[in-house]
């Protein structure tokens, strides 16, 4: 492929030395022949970033189809919830932190459907419009933990379970409490929670609220959701399959902390 000029989106050297360890390990022989893997990641970061469809790639990155399919390999392969899981915990050591958090933010978002989402999608009342939606939990610095992409339709509590039995997959079992909103009370949800080992403290409103108000431990996974904003394919739900979704989340995250590592990085040295 010749030399091309770079997009913005374009992986640097850094972070291509640290993500080429996980993606490599899922390196299909006939698309690496032919075309750099760190090409095809390239038109991944394109795609994600710049929410385009996949048949809009750029003539000069790889063909879409090929990115695509190699998106969906490591998908399946789990590299990108690897390299979060390895992120968080560098994270939050150099942060001071234990290693593995013992409590966490749970909070869910709904995406907007759109003719690809199809009849996965449900409608949500509160929202009032129908789409999908995405469980989140974080740690309490904001780095990711666990997501659940459900219809729009489904209630937030009623994934707690879900939730937090991954919450407790991702940190061996360190995790202790999750605070979140009103929408997650009752007796099935901090049931739910319970059966993990994790207690459910509720941050509600304060009674005399008026105007914005910053929601103690709440306000860390709203800015994490933010986050996700500077990618444009997550902000609707472009995606066929539920799992495409989710794996373009993690992808995300692993950017954003991978960015945040190698800015850490720099100040140190």
């Amino acid at each position: 492929m010749s030399e091309r000029k770079p997009y913005p989106s374009d992986v640097s050297d850094d972070e291509w030395a640290f993500v080429a360890l996980y993606l490599t390990l899922m390196t299909d022989d006939r698309v690496a022949a032919h075309l750099p893997l760190r090409e095809v990641f390239n038109g991944l970061r394109y795609v994600v970033r710049g929410g385009i469809p996949w048949r809009l790639m750029p003539n000069d990155l790889p063909p879409w189809h090929t990115v695509y399919q190699q998106t969906q390999r490591w998908l399946k392969a789990g590299v990108f919830e690897a390299m979060v899981h390895d992120l968080r915990e560098v994270l939050r050591v150099a942060a001071d932190r234990n290693a593995q958090p013992s409590a966490a933010v749970f909070a869910s978002r709904t995406l907007q459907a759109s003719p690809e989402s199809g009849e996965r999608a449900g409608y949500d009342g509160a929202k009032r419009h129908k789409g999908s939606k995405t469980h989140l939990a974080v740690d309490t610095l904001g780095h990711l933990l666990a997501l659940v992409v459900t219809a729009a339709d489904e209630r937030h509590c009623a994934q707690v379970g879900q939730l937090a039995e991954a919450v407790q997959e991702a940190t061996g079992q360190s995790t202790e409490v999750a605070f979140v909103d009103q929408g997650y009370t009752g007796a099935a949800a901090e049931q739910s929670a319970a059966d993990q080992g994790i207690r459910l403290e509720v941050v509600k409103l304060p009674d005399a609220k008026k105007g914005f108000v910053l929601l103690l431990r709440r306000w860390v996974v709203e800015r994490s959701f933010g986050w996700t904003a500077r990618f444009r394919r997550l902000a609707r739900d472009y995606e066929r399959l539920p799992e495409t979704l989710r794996g373009l989340h993690l992808l995300a995250f692993a950017i954003l902390m991978a960015h945040q590592f190698f800015q850490l990085m720099a100040h140190l040295l």
